[in-house]
């Protein structure tokens, strides 16, 4: 079922009959939520994709914070498939694409280098999801993963919603997840944000100040799977717990951001309590005066920095060149069912998969 409020005169410039279109026998539609503040957000069916974030700066002028098509097809064929995308069923890396769960090994789809990522090349990026309209504030997401696929097992009912606050400009991404058989899980949404807003070009994100939640990260090796290590990110460029420009290190010749071609790693967040929902990075642009701050229940945050955007085009003539965006993926840590002392992501028949997180935007005082 596709339901959809009014949309004309969206902040966006986004023409409904543009993103609608029949996909394997599915119709694909746009949604618009916008709450009392006047923070609008506009989003598509086909893989939950966030097409822009309006939101204002210190002068009251709005933007697009994030990058986005301007069309389905557009979409459907990015060069960056995984474009603000709900990523399932497992988001990041998986080392071969293999994985054992209860004595039964499975062979995954292999998608990047020798390894599978973000699902496969056919994961819930690239599914039209059913979505409902609940009000101006909320759209609701529904997708069955059949057993077998992308090689995962187990047939996986998921519920996603999005959410506006009213009191705040905040993003609330709400995920439940169900199986009959004994599968991994491990959803994230992959927004690429740059809060000085896109344009042509998009500017680069280096002089973005964040702040990470983590003394700890997880280094990989040279295809991105991680090594097992849970390394101090203490005395090295990976340290943002206090704020740091991102342009300040990047290019450091330290191993880890030579291996990523900038910053593409897992962050063990601090928590209160494992699925608590907690603060876990900050982030400000010093030019606009925007800010981010992400909260979410997972265990662990990917910070990545656009490394390998290659300038393609977006909405309204706006182009992405590399380093224009950074990433928030909350999730579990990447390769995690073949590393038995990381966070479980297993899910069991009769146990429910949940996970909230929040990107709730402001002003620098």
């Amino acid at each position: 079922m596709n339901n959809t409020f009014p949309i004309e005169g969206n902040l966006s410039g986004l023409d409904r009959k543009d993103f609608q279109m029949d996909i394997n026998n599915k119709k694909t539609d746009l949604y618009i939520l916008k709450n009392q503040k006047g923070m609008e957000v506009a989003v598509t069916n086909y893989g939950c994709a966030i097409l822009s974030i309006m939101v204002p700066d210190k002068d009251g002028k709005y933007a697009n914070v994030v990058l986005g098509h301007g069309s389905i097809k557009e979409v459907v064929n990015s060069p960056e498939p995984f474009l603000n995308t709900i990523i399932g069923r497992y988001g990041n890396r998986i080392a071969k694409g293999k994985f054992t769960l209860y004595g039964e090994e499975h062979q995954l789809t292999i998608n990047n280098g020798p390894n599978s990522l973000h699902g496969g090349p056919t994961g819930f990026h690239a599914r039209v999801w059913d979505a409902t309209q609940i009000d101006d504030t909320t759209v609701q997401f529904h997708y069955v993963s059949a057993d077998g696929e992308e090689g995962f097992p187990g047939n996986l009912d998921v519920e996603m919603t999005y959410r506006l606050e009213e009191e705040e400009n905040a993003l609330v991404i709400e995920y439940r997840a169900s199986t009959d058989r004994e599968t991994i899980v491990n959803l994230t949404n992959h927004a690429f944000f740059n809060l000085a807003g896109v344009a042509n070009p998009t500017p680069t994100i280096n002089d973005h100040i964040v702040t990470i939640q983590a003394d700890f990260y997880t280094p990989m090796d040279n295809v991105s799977i991680p090594t097992g290590e849970i390394a101090k990110v203490d005395g090295t460029p990976m340290d943002f717990r206090t704020p740091h420009a991102i342009g300040e290190r990047i290019d450091e010749p330290f191993e880890q951001l030579v291996f990523g071609a900038g910053y593409d790693h897992c962050y063990v967040l601090k928590k209160t309590e494992m699925g608590a929902l907690d603060l876990a990075a900050t982030c400000t642009d010093p030019k606009s005066g925007r800010t981010m701050e992400v909260y979410t229940t997972e265990a662990g945050v990917q910070l990545y920095t656009g490394n390998w955007l290659g300038g393609f085009q977006g909405a309204h003539g706006t182009t992405f060149p590399a380093r224009s965006a950074l990433c928030f993926e909350a999730q579990c840590f990447p390769d995690t069912p073949n590393k038995a002392h990381f966070p479980s992501a297993t899910l069991l028949p009769g146990d429910e998969y949940q996970q909230v997180t929040i990107y709730q935007f402001g002003i620098k005082e």
